[in-house]
C-alpha cells in the first residue's frame, strides 16, 4: 500500500491506475488504519467504567449503552471484558424457606379426624379489596368444618378457628398443610402440641399432595366465588356460605 502511495504521488496517477498496475485491491489502498489496540483499550475502559456504575446491568444492556454513546461495539466484547475484570451480576440464590417440620406421614385418612387439612384461597370484592379465605376439611369424610372470610388472617385467627371446631369435632391426629408462615408460626406449633396434633407439610410447590383441600378450593371457587359478586359484609358471607 505504501508503494502505491509512492506512485500516485511521483507519477501524479489516480489511485485506481496505481492499483491496477500493481495489482493491489482498491480496498487496501484506501483503508485507513487505525489503532486496534487503542480502540480496545478505550472500549474495555468503558465497559469497565460503566459495569462499575450499573452493577445490577447485564452485559447486553451495557453493550446497549455503550451503542447508545456511539461506540460500535459486540456483546460477545463486553461480555468478554466483564468475565476478565470479574464484573458479572452476582447470580441470585433462591432464598431458603423456612419449613415445618413433618410429625408422620399418613399418606391416606383411614377414619374420621385422621388427618385434617387447611389451606387459604384468596379472591377480591367488587371494590377491589382483597380478602382472604381459610378453608378446614377432613380427608376422610371430605367435610368441610369451617371457611373463614377475612380482609386479613393470621396465626391467631387461625388457631381461634381451630380451638372451636376441635370443640364441635373432636381432636384430629394430624393435620396437613402447605408450608404457609400461618401454618408454621410458633403460635400455632404450640397450640398443636398442646392439642396431641401431629403435622405433615407437603414439599414446596407441591401442591398435588394437598390434594384434597385443592379439590374442595377449585369447587368452591367455581361454586361461589365465580358465581357471586362481593361487594362487603364478610360476616354475612362466611354465614351464606356456611350455610350451604
Amino acid at each position: 500500500m505504501a508503494v502505491a502511495k509512492d506512485v500516485v504521488a511521483k507519477l501524479s496517477c489516480s489511485g485506481r491506475r496505481a492499483c491496477n498496475a500493481l495489482k493491489i485491491s482498491r480496498s487496501v489502498f484506501y483503508y485507513d488504519r487505525r489503532d486496534v489496540c487503542a480502540k480496545h483499550a478505550l472500549l474495555k475502559s468503558e465497559v469497565v467504567k460503566l459495569s462499575k456504575r450499573y452493577p445490577t446491568m447485564g452485559y447486553k444492556k451495557i453493550t446497549a449503552l455503550l451503542r447508545k454513546s456511539g461506540h460500535f461495539v459486540s456483546k460477545k466484547f463486553v461480555q468478554k471484558v466483564r468475565r476478565e475484570e470479574f464484573l458479572q451480576v452476582p447470580v441470585k440464590r433462591p432464598k431458603s424457606r423456612r419449613q415445618g417440620i413433618s410429625t408422620g406421614v399418613p399418606t391416606k385418612a383411614t377414619h374420621k379426624n385422621h388427618v385434617w387439612s387447611w389451606d387459604f384461597m384468596f379472591d377480591y370484592t367488587q371494590r377491589g379489596g382483597a380478602i382472604k379465605v381459610f378453608n378446614l376439611i377432613d380427608e376422610f369424610t371430605r367435610e368441610c368444618y369451617a371457611i373463614h372470610i377475612d380482609r386479613t388472617l393470621k396465626s391467631e385467627d387461625v388457631r381461634s378457628v381451630m380451638i372451636e371446631m376441635i370443640e364441635e369435632h373432636g381432636v384430629p391426629e394430624y393435620i396437613r398443610s402447605d408450608n404457609g408462615s400461618e401454618f408454621i408460626a410458633s403460635a400455632i406449633q404450640e397450640f398443636l402440641k398442646s392439642q396431641g396434633i401431629k403435622t405433615l407439610y407437603i414439599d414446596p410447590g407441591s401442591p398435588w399432595q394437598n390434594g384434597f383441600t385443592e379439590s374442595f378450593n377449585s369447587k368452591l371457587r367455581n361454586e361461589f366465588f365465580e358465581r357471586e359478586l362481593i361487594y362487603r359484609g364478610l360476616l354475612k358471607i362466611n354465614s351464606l356460605i356456611n350455610s350451604k
